[in-house]
């Protein structure tokens, strides 16, 4: 059994703390030599699990593998560094990390001098760690979402003796400046304004992974933003855990309306934001929206629950009545916005009543998309130390319930489309399809239509021929 060097494990104790102020610095770290002539020339492979953060994570990583001159690769097998970049929200997610896990152990007895790092928010919980050092020995190195930028430091650490490192810091976090990237399109990007969360929602993991919420200064968004329009970019997506919260901690007057006008001013095409918490949502920020043409009239607004007793067992700090209030606002200010949201189903001891309320509150809203859960608990968040009376199975009945009312609202929506036409951004070819491009409209609809694959990249005109609930069917519309 090879030695285990233990930098810093996860402390979920230590993760709970907001005391400390944030310190911003400048990625300035130089390998050395004896690293960069390791793996000058050698392929990487990098799969991510979870969300967009989780995705701005991998391009990171990319970027500090490429300036050491590593090569990325689509298939693990040419690889001679792989990265597992995780997710911690829900179960299945880390089912799956575990199944990528060991499909690399054969790859490994093949292979033995090949590096396997896992990392990200899955890594920032001790039991985690426990169970995946144990039953995955020939896992390398792992790291938290803290100490992505520490990267380099750890394979100099790895290749010197070739013991397996772990390095999970629990802390509020900081903000890094200059971290190289790699994009992973060339036509749309995710641009971080703030990390962390301080809300503590009762159900949520996210807080004790990703630390603190701490506003990166505009400047510094505004400098990456406008690099990306000066390059063709033709959709930026601002993110945050939660974006109507940027700028309280800089106390400096900056909102997050202000840093929306900001970066719609840059003449990025198309601007969008995720994601945002009822209870922040400002009326400002519904200004901007409907005075910027650029800016996407679509908003991811998650309700969770629509009973007023879950939403507060839950930790949400608003009511059914303030959120459907806020939608009001918003569908009176932008009478074309399109919303989706995020719904868990059973949480522990919802009543079939209490469930019935979210129905109620999703058909009022009348959501054009939506992401639904059962919901899985998370170890060390309160709700997951809760004694739950509802069996699983019902659970999943009444999921099936909920998906179904839904699915009526998103047809309804999707059929109104057809016969008009709207922008949509060409994202690839079809993955069903080779002789179709697929794309999506401003309001994240997915459209399929025959076209050259030059226009990947570009925005087009579209019009809606079929509806097929989740996706459309259209024809391109010459100009």
């Amino acid at each position: 059994m090879r030695p285990i060097d233990i930098i810093e494990m996860p402390n979920l104790d230590e993760a709970r703390i907001r005391n400390k102020p944030v310190e911003t610095f400048h990625y300035d770290y130089v390998p050395n030599d004896k690293l960069l002539a390791y793996l000058k020339g050698k392929n990487y492979f990098i799969r991510t699990y979870g969300c967009q953060a989780n995705i701005r994570d991998g391009e990171y990583l990319s970027g500090l593998l490429e300036s050491v001159g590593m090569h990325r690769v689509e298939s693990e097998k040419e690889a001679d560094l792989a990265i597992i970049n995780t997710c911690a929200v829900r179960e299945n997610a880390e089912e799956k990390v575990y199944g990528q896990i060991g499909d690399f152990k054969k790859l490994k007895e093949k292979n033995k001098d090949i590096i396997l790092i896992l990392c990200g928010c899955m890594v920032e919980q001790n039991h985690i760690i426990d169970q995946v050092s144990k039953t995955f020995p020939y896992v390398d190195i792992f790291f938290g979402t803290h100490n992505i930028k520490d990267l380099m430091m750890l394979l100099e650490k790895y290749i010197s003796n070739h013991h397996r490192i772990i390095y999970v810091s629990s802390k509020e976090g900081e903000i890094v400046e200059e971290l190289p990237s790699c994009r992973s399109e060339k036509f749309k990007a995710f641009v971080n304004i703030s990390y962390g969360c301080d809300k503590f929602c009762t159900y949520c993991i996210v807080p004790y992974t990703r630390g603190k919420e701490r506003s990166r200064d505009i400047n510094d968004i505004l400098k990456e933003c406008k690099d990306l329009v000066n390059k063709g970019y033709q959709e930026i997506t601002l993110l945050g855990q939660n974006v109507d919260s940027y700028g309280k901690d800089l106390n400096n007057g900056v909102t997050f309306a202000t840093l929306l006008e900001s970066v719609a001013k840059l003449g990025i095409p198309r601007l969008r934001f995720l994601t945002s918490y009822p209870s922040d949502f400002k009326d400002e920020v519904i200004d901007v929206i409907s005075r910027y043409p650029n800016i996407m009239k679509y908003i991811h607004l998650p309700i969770q629950a629509g009973n007023d007793t879950v939403l507060k067992q839950m930790g949400r700090r608003y009511s059914s009545g303030e959120y459907l209030a806020l939608v009001k606002r918003i569908k009176d200010k932008i009478p074309n916005i399109a919303l989706s949201t995020d719904i868990i189903v059973g949480f522990p001891n919802e009543t079939y009543e209490q469930f019935l309320d979210t129905i109620k509150v999703a058909k009022e809203v009348g959501y054009l998309s939506a992401f639904t859960f059962i919901y899985s608990p998370r170890v060390g968040t309160p709700a997951a130390r809760i004694k739950d009376n509802v069996p699983y199975l019902e659970k999943v009945k009444r999921f099936k319930e909920l998906v179904k009312e839904l699915e009526i609202g998103f047809d309804e929506k999707a059929q109104e489309m057809v016969g008009k036409t709207y922008s949509v951004l060409v994202e690839s070819i079809s993955k069903k399809d080779e002789t179709m491009l697929t794309g999506y409209t401003e309001s994240l609809k997915t459209v399929n239509f025959k076209g050259d694959i030059s226009l990947i990249g570009k925005i087009v005109n579209v019009k809606i021929l079929e509806n097929h609930l989740y996706s459309l069917l259209g024809e391109l519309v010459n100009e």
